[in-house]
């Protein structure tokens, strides 16, 4: 065998290095290679590059712009309203979480120094001291209650309403201990305090426009829909880091656009890109693919109180319509891996390999949509940008729609506004769901009678019931059975469409180091600003 690399991309460095973040040993990586069709001698050479890219010391100094992919004038620094990645990045940078999801998925402390509880129910949460406000007060236990308490405010609106609900006492112990007593037990919650919409705000603030936080940067300039300016907090608290002196951060929705600038040097990340643009960043030596293998997805949603999914048989007719082998090899190029319908990934310990997997069946389909009567009718998709290659599965289930007789119309819509005007309003449209650390976070948010993002309105007091049940239950194998009904009940009820999860694809400048693969999404769960640096 030569030595020469044939096949070898960036794609595939980018993946040997996040396999030696997740601690892989040397052989486990050059067994990766020579599958790949890479000689040893070549594979050693490799192994050696990805090592030092990993291993680069963080130095101090310079400024990026980073360019994500959906933006709006409802952007915002309010993180209990946070409804998309662009929030989510400003809120990392401005903020601090009382915990945070480490690449492993492990739950470390982070405001709090400790969060501990005898039965599960009552938790008492140590506070780090030395802890300051951008505006110099002080972290005290009462800016943590006014935090948490806010999410059960219906006036604030709070995307995470349907998880806070389950806190029903807080109590300050003194300035660095608080108390907080939940309505059952549940062993989740410092991984619950680590997701986005958790950071701790001060006490009484009502104006979110400065990201007044005690994060790792401080808010220069914020321009809903236009950009937001962030600089160094030089007296952040963890002692080391930020690396970066500033970064710029807003939004380019044509793909075509953000990979060009991240061509030409104009920005330093280019966030969230589809599969298609592999092949302009392929051995391109101006930028670098950073591959994150995630249980994030795009959804397609029909509504089962709105015409057409509120008639039987039309959203299992559509679930049976979608070519997820179609969609993996083709649309995601194989940065993906099938989906049955539900949002647990085959990753998670609580994944129900029993359920069997959904095919492809146009013509159980037909029957379906027979039967429902809307065989002759027109079906309008909304698909946009916004949701990530969601246009491209647009065309996928419109041919697949074709060659049995059904018509579907595709509405394309901006990225600019769809989470606002179309996401979880139109009656079948597509949604891009990040990744969740736990089922009961995904559950709560998403297929609770109440949920917040309940996608396609989907409602089972027999479901709710189940979620309380495992929520407390501290008998592992009863909690995975009862996951495991509650998966099949999702693929067989809801009218959310899953085909697959993709792997998150980020362009990056080469002289960008830093980043790692995280649990909570893209862009090192969106919280690269504190640890990137770039190359001297």
């Amino acid at each position: 065998m030569s030595d020469k690399i044939t096949n070898w991309t960036f794609a595939d460095d980018a993946m040997i290095e996040s396999a030696i973040r997740r601690n892989a040993s040397r052989r486990e990586l050059l067994q990766m290679m020579t599958a790949g069709g890479i000689a040893a001698l070549t594979a050693s050479t490799i192994f050696g590059r990805a090592t030092s890219a990993v291993a680069a010391t963080p130095a101090k100094g310079g400024s990026i712009k980073v360019a994500g992919f959906t933006s709006s004038t409802a952007d915002t620094l309010d993180p209990a309203k946070a409804s998309h990645s662009t929030d989510y990045v400003r809120c990392c940078a401005f903020y601090n979480r009382l915990t945070f999801l480490d690449s492993r998925g492990e739950t470390r402390m982070e405001l709090a120094e400790s969060i501990e509880s005898p039965d599960a129910k009552v938790w008492t949460i140590k506070l780090r001291k030395g802890v300051t406000f951008h505006d110099g007060k002080t972290l005290t236990s009462a800016d943590v209650i006014f935090s948490l308490k806010r999410h059960l405010d219906p006036a604030v609106g709070s995307k995470v309403n349907a998880l806070a609900k389950q806190m029903v006492g807080f109590k300050a112990v003194d300035d660095a201990t608080v108390e907080i007593t939940l309505e059952s037990p549940n062993a989740d919650l410092p991984t619950i305090l680590a997701i986005h919409h958790f950071m701790i705000v001060a006490d009484g603030t009502s104006d979110f426009s400065k990201g007044n936080g005690t994060g790792a940067f401080i808010c220069q300039e914020f321009q809903p829909g236009i950009r937001s300016i962030a600089v160094r907090n030089q007296n952040y608290w963890k002692g080391t880091g930020p690396y970066l002196d500033s970064f710029e951060f807003f939004a380019i929705a044509d793909e075509t656009a953000r990979v060009n600038a991240l061509l030409s040097g104009d920005i330093q990340i280019g966030g969230n890109l589809s599969p298609r643009s592999l092949r302009v960043l392929e051995n391109n030596p101006a930028a670098k693919l950073f591959i994150s293998k995630l249980g994030t997805y795009t959804d397609l949603n029909l509504r089962l109180d709105m015409a057409p999914g509120d008639k039987q048989g039309v959203a299992e007719g559509f679930k049976y319509l979608m070519n997820r082998e179609a969609i993996q090899k083709s649309v995601l190029r194989g940065l993906a891996e099938i989906a049955n319908d539900h949002p647990i990934p085959a990753t998670s310990k609580y994944f129900n390999g029993e359920l069997k997997q959904r095919a492809f069946d146009p013509e159980r389909a037909k029957s379906l949509f027979q039967k429902a009567g809307v065989l002759g009718q027109e079906i309008h998709i909304t698909a946009s940008e916004a949701a990530s290659s969601s246009l491209d599965y647009a065309a996928v289930l419109q041919q697949a729609a074709s060659d049995i007789g059904l018509k579907i119309a595709i509405d394309r819509v901006p990225a600019d506004g769809y989470w606002s005007n179309h996401w979880l309003k139109d009656a079948v449209h597509f949604g891009n769901i990040n990744a969740r650390p736990t089922p009961d976070i995904l559950f709560s948010l998403l297929y609770k009678s109440d949920a917040p993002w309940n996608e396609s309105r989907y409602k089972s007091e027999k479901f709710d019931s189940m979620l309380l049940e495992a929520r407390g239950m501290l008998d592992e194998a009863k909690r995975k059975e009862i996951y495991g009904e509650m998966q099949d009940m999702i693929c067989n009820e809801a009218g959310t469409a899953i085909p697959a999860f993709m792997s998150n694809v980020d362009g990056v400048s080469p002289k960008l180091r830093g980043l790692e693969p995280n649990p909570l999404g893209g862009m090192m769960g969106f919280a690269f600003a504190e640890y990137v640096w770039l190359e001297s």
